[in-house]
């Protein structure tokens, strides 16, 4: 069954081959981020909307339709393979589809798995490149983990172990620099246990020390691997800018 994804913060999730849980504020980075992030993204100015919406109900329908459209991005969708889905939704809203959905519809979970394949294939291959030159900038740090590290601003402060809680803001792009999460966006810096979210995080932070900031560009594997998530393609680098504002304290027994 196509499943519609809503908008969910990304980075604090550990990556896990079962889905995993969310962490204990709802509005922070995942443990272990339309449709797949688009290669190039459109600004509103550039591609204003064609229908005028000014009702709540409409807004909300719209996000129906964005929902619908990061849905879809497992299936690394053309120019025309949209066009088919449109008038698909079309035909089932006049009643007369052009094909039957018990015949078609078990073959959709199979074509979205081959498709993420070759995401995630696709995007290792920029993500090489792009963790290269990230790694040949002055002040950055490879480690053997394949991590990219580079201070930004030193801090004075205590560095974090892995069973520590700590308390940062952060900013989550795409390589192509697409935000796909940021606690500077919902005015409100995050605290998480660092043994519970990304390899990426929790071997970055705790390079930190309190008042610090740093860049950290985290390959697939140590992010959300070939699964990605709705707002990040499987196979993607990702690239944090983090401030350590605090070690909270330890995590639970």
């Amino acid at each position: 069954m196509l499943r519609v994804f809503l908008l969910l913060p990304v980075v604090l999730i550990a990556q896990t081959t079962t889905p995993p849980k969310p962490p204990v504020k709802p509005a922070t980075p995942h443990t272990k981020p339309a449709a797949a992030q688009p290669a190039k993204s459109v600004s509103h100015a550039a591609r204003p909307s064609a229908v005028t919406m000014t009702t709540d109900d409409e807004k909300t329908i719209y996000a129906l339709g964005l929902s619908i459209a990061r849905s879809l991005s497992p299936f690394d969708l053309s120019a025309h393979e949209l066009e088919i889905v449109q008038q698909a939704m079309k035909d089932a809203a006049a009643g007369k589809p052009a094909e039957e959905l018990n015949t078609w519809g078990p073959k959709i979970q199979p074509l979205a798995e081959a498709r993420s394949v070759r995401v995630a294939e696709r995007e290792k291959v920029g993500s090489k490149a792009y963790l290269e030159k990230a790694a040949a900038a002055p002040g950055a740090v490879k480690t053997e983990s394949g991590l990219v590290y580079r201070e930004l601003r030193a801090g004075t402060g205590a560095s974090p172990l892995a069973t520590d809680k700590v308390k940062v803001n952060y900013r989550g792009t795409l390589t192509n620099g697409v935000e796909f999460d940021s606690s500077y966006s919902r005015h409100e810096p995050v605290e998480f246990a660092l043994n519970g979210v990304i390899r990426c995080w929790t071997e970055g932070v705790q390079k930190m020390k309190v008042g610090g900031k740093a860049m950290l560009v985290c390959p697939s594997n140590l992010a959300y691997g070939d699964q990605g998530r709705p707002s990040i393609p499987g196979g993607a680098a990702l690239v944090f800018e983090i401030e350590l504002l605090e070690v909270v304290g330890k995590t639970a027994p």
